[in-house]
C-alpha cells in the first residue's frame, strides 16, 4: 500500500486498487524524486498525469504545493483518488479529472492553466510514446510555467530523453527497475 512519505499527511496509508490495474510508485522512488525537487514543491501548482491512486499529487500537497490537478481515465482510479484526498483532508486543494491524458491536457490548455511541476507515470509499455505526446501538448497549450519541470516515470530501459520535444533534459535517475527523467522548459 502506498503511503505519504513527508509533510502534513506523513505516514497516512493510501488506498490502492487490487491487482495490476495500477502500479503505485514505490516509497523509495517517491522519496528520492521529492528530495530532488523539494525546493520547487512549496506553493507550486502540480499536475499528476496517469494519477492511479493520486499518491504523487497528495505527496506534493502534503509537502506544501498550493494546488494539484489529477488526471486519470479509469473509473476505479478516480474513486480511489477521491477517497485518498478525503482521507488526507486535501480535497479542497485538488481537482480530479476523469479523462484520457491527451484530452485532459487539451482541456487544461483551453482553461489557460499552468503548472510548476508536471509529473507523468504512464503505463511503462507506452511511456516513450505518451511522453512525446504529452510534451507536445504541454508545449502547444503552454501548460508548463516559466522555469517549470516535466517529470516522467518509466521503466529503467526506456530512453525517454530521446522522445521529448522542445524541453531540456536536466537529468535521469535510475532506482532499480524505475527511471525518473527530469526536463525543464
Amino acid at each position: 500500500m502506498p503511503r505519504v512519505v513527508a509533510g502534513t499527511c506523513r505516514g497516512t496509508i493510501l488506498e490502492a486498487p487490487k491487482g495490476d490495474a495500477t502500479r503505485p510508485t514505490t516509497d523509495k522512488v517517491k522519496e528520492a524524486l521529492f528530495s530532488s525537487i523539494q525546493m520547487r514543491v512549496p506553493d507550486s501548482r502540480f499536475l499528476d498525469i496517469f494519477s492511479g491512486t493520486g499518491q504523487m499529487a497528495i505527496e506534493a500537497l502534503s509537502r506544501g504545493a498550493e494546488s494539484a490537478v489529477l488526471i486519470d481515465q479509469a473509473s476505479r482510479s478516480i474513486e480511489i483518488i477521491r477517497k485518498n484526498l478525503t482521507k488526507t483532508h486535501l480535497t479542497e486543494k485538488a481537482t480530479v479529472m476523469k479523462s484520457a491524458f491527451a484530452e485532459g491536457l487539451k482541456r487544461l490548455g483551453q482553461d489557460r492553466k499552468t503548472f510548476d511541476i508536471i509529473f507523468m507515470d504512464p503505463p511503462y509499455a507506452m511511456a516513450d510514446k505518451y511522453a512525446k505526446t504529452a510534451s507536445a501538448l504541454i508545449q502547444e497549450h503552454g501548460l508548463l510555467a516559466e522555469g517549470g519541470m516535466f517529470i516522467v516515470e518509466s521503466d529503467a530501459d526506456t530512453l525517454i530523453q530521446e522522445n521529448v520535444t522542445n524541453m531540456t533534459l536536466l537529468k535521469s535517475c535510475k532506482y532499480g527497475s524505475t527511471l525518473i527523467t527530469f526536463f525543464v522548459e
